[in-house]
């Protein structure tokens, strides 16, 4: 067997990293409005925000690649704006992969707003805090274990990603070739040593993030 490829390693690190990074930010908002306002497009929107757990990835990936292909229309005006396509290239995958992970996201954030006390939250406002810092030194500091889990999800949610991947980026070494996709090429030319590799260490590295997460909630909880 030639020597293991690693470059798949890097790539689906990296991806996982900006996807929960760019999810973190996108989906504390997000999650604030759903969990503090009642609105008769909050069912829509949860249902739209839902899609993506019980969608085929395929399904998902195929309406992506129309709507980020150059004559798509999120495709197209990137294509205008930064002269670069998104199907095929690093970033493309990681659009993708904030919308297929979304939910992973905004469900534990949206549950850890809901449990903060709103005791707690009307006594801030009550001694002159504003919205935005009951917030951050209030509601956020109080549901730190909703947003590790947010974190996790998210993060593990991407590693083990293939099929929207697969779909918007195809395989190209060094740009979206990430492990679930390598250990499909393996598979595919009968080398299972090298999928086996790519396999357990993507088994070993969901696994620990997963029992780390626990471990943490278990310890706040007893706090």
């Amino acid at each position: 067997m030639s020597e293991l490829d690693l470059s798949p390693f890097w790539l689906t690190l990296k991806l996982a990293f900006w996807t929960t990074f760019m999810l973190l930010i996108l989906c504390i908002p997000l999650s604030y409005y759903l969990a503090y306002t009642k609105h008769k497009i909050n069912t829509i929107l949860e249902a739209v925000i839902t899609l993506p757990l019980v969608l085929p990835p395929t399904v998902l990936g195929f309406y992506l690649l129309l709507l980020f292909n150059k004559q798509g229309f999120f495709g197209s005006l990137w294509y205008r704006l930064f002269d670069r396509q998104l199907v095929f290239h690093f970033e493309g995958i990681v659009i993708a992969s904030i919308i297929y992970s979304l939910p992973m996201m905004v469900h534990p954030l949206t549950a850890g707003f809901k449990s903060v006390s709103k005791n707690l939250v009307e006594a801030s406002w009550t001694l002159g805090k504003s919205k935005f810092e009951t917030l951050l030194r209030v509601i956020l500091p109080n549901m730190k274990a909703s947003i590790l889990t947010g974190i996790v999800l998210s993060f593990a949610h991407t590693v083990g990603e293939f099929g929207v991947v697969l779909m918007v980026g195809g395989n190209i070494q060094g740009e979206t070739r990430v492990v679930s996709i390598a250990i499909y090429d393996a598979v595919e030319s009968v080398n299972y040593p090298a999928a086996h590799l790519y396999a357990l260490v993507l088994f070993s590295l969901s696994f620990i993030t997963l029992l780390s997460l626990y471990i943490l909630n278990r310890r706040w909880s007893l706090l």
